[in-house]
């Protein structure tokens, strides 16, 4: 029993891992393009490795995997992320849970989980080739597979495919001659770009709770915002940006964005928060009372932009100019000119449709004993730790269907 598995990041490593234990007489080997094993999980988390949820704060599967929902409610009730944690922490790893639910080694260094996973493959007897870039896999005459790579060729039994998230439909040309059903990759985790220099001039500014919505769709997200030198970020930008991926890269990234700065009081109770402060503040001037989610600079940004003087004093908005401000404050539209790009984590909709696989164990339905896991399929979620989650869950489950 040869078991070859095709990418070594979060999925591929952990998928070998669980195969060998289940398997320890089986020949295990991953190949990786790259030069180093799990590159992408050393970044994610900005090199802290966040490397699942509480999902304490999560309504429905849907609110944070886009694409893919149905596969991953059934992945999570085999793995959850429960199971995650008790996996990390019985090989050593210590947790611990932020406020806003995101999981992070203790240590907070994703090197920690790079070395547990690599340190495990190792005393199994997993075999990890770097640089060995696959050219191609097709079904071997008698049975199993061929695996190409451009030095050697490898007989399998079995093939999992763990890639990862590709840029572009070239990046997963070696199932070619499988005649898979591809979905055209697009990025589904960026940030926006728009161009308003005054609003760059308020680069590093949060503020902790707004949401945002794509005029004209059903598109929208709650969370934290960070205005930044090129547009708008922040995870409330990011959700946004995963559930719309596949509208805003049909519209070529050119969009506009409305944003709420009081996330989910609407217009008319603003206006009555406004009215009563005027009324406890009368002679005070704008400038120097303002709703508290802001910081001075942006109120008078905003201000500007609605065409207020800072000097002038509340009892002298009138009505229509209170409204403007209003209505401003809860419906604050910007252009998307672009895309940004979210560090170094891509995440990518797209890949292996769902359509080519049986949900239950991932296997091909086309090619028996090819297995898929993790981003290379047309599965991917919001930030927050839910992408990693899904690779350690589908890793499993193709360990658990070998």
């Amino acid at each position: 029993m040869r078991i070859v598995i095709i990418g070594a990041g979060a999925a591929g490593c952990f998928c070998a891992i669980e195969v060998k234990r289940r398997h320890p007489e089986a020949e295990v080997i991953i190949l990786e393009k790259g030069s180093k094993p799990l590159a992408k999980v050393a970044i994610t988390g900005g090199g802290r490795c966040n490397l699942t949820n509480s999902f304490l704060e999560v309504k429905s599967i849907k609110q944070v995997y886009p694409r893919g929902e149905k596969l991953m409610k059934r992945a999570l009730k085999r793995f959850s992320n429960e199971d995650t944690m008790q996996w990390f922490e019985n090989e050593g790893v210590r947790l611990v849970t932020q406020d806003d639910q995101c999981v992070f080694p203790q240590s907070q260094d994703a090197m920690e989980i790079v070395l547990t996973l690599t340190g495990l493959a190792k005393r199994l007897g997993i075999e990890i080739i770097t640089n060995s870039k696959v050219l191609s896999v097709e079904n071997a005459k008698n049975d199993g597979f061929i695996v190409k790579t451009e030095a050697h060729s490898y007989d399998a039994t079995h093939v999992v495919v763990t890639t990862g998230g590709s840029p572009k439909v070239s990046g997963i040309a070696f199932l070619n001659p499988l005649e898979l059903d591809i979905i055209e990759p697009v990025p589904s985790l960026f940030t926006f770009n728009v161009e308003d220099k005054e609003l760059h001039n308020l680069m590093g500014t949060v503020v902790e709770k707004v949401s945002a919505r794509l005029t004209g769709t059903k598109f929208s997200s709650e969370g934290p915002l960070l205005i930044t030198h090129w547009g708008l970020s922040g995870p409330a930008i990011l959700k946004l940006s995963s559930h719309a991926a596949r509208h805003l890269a049909d519209n070529n990234y050119n969009a506009e964005v409305s944003i709420n700065w009081f996330c989910d009081i609407n217009e008319q109770d603003v206006l009555g928060l406004l009215s009563e402060m005027a009324k406890q503040n009368p002679q005070k001037q704008l400038s120097n009372i303002y709703p508290e989610q802001f910081i001075q600079r942006h109120w008078l940004y905003i201000l500007n932009k609605v065409g207020l003087s800072p000097q002038k004093k509340w009892q002298e908005v009138g009505p229509k100019q209170m409204n403007r401000l209003a209505s401003l404050l809860t419906n604050d539209i910007y252009k998307i000119t672009g895309k940004g790009q979210f560090k170094d984590e891509f995440v990518t909709c797209g890949g292996v449709a769902l359509s080519n696989i049986d949900i239950n164990t991932l296997e091909c339905k086309k090619h028996p004993g090819l297995y898929f896991a993790g981003e290379v399929l047309d599965v991917d979620a919001v930030t927050g730790g839910f992408n990693l989650q899904a690779a350690w869950s589908m890793g499993y489950i193709v360990a658990q269907s070998i």
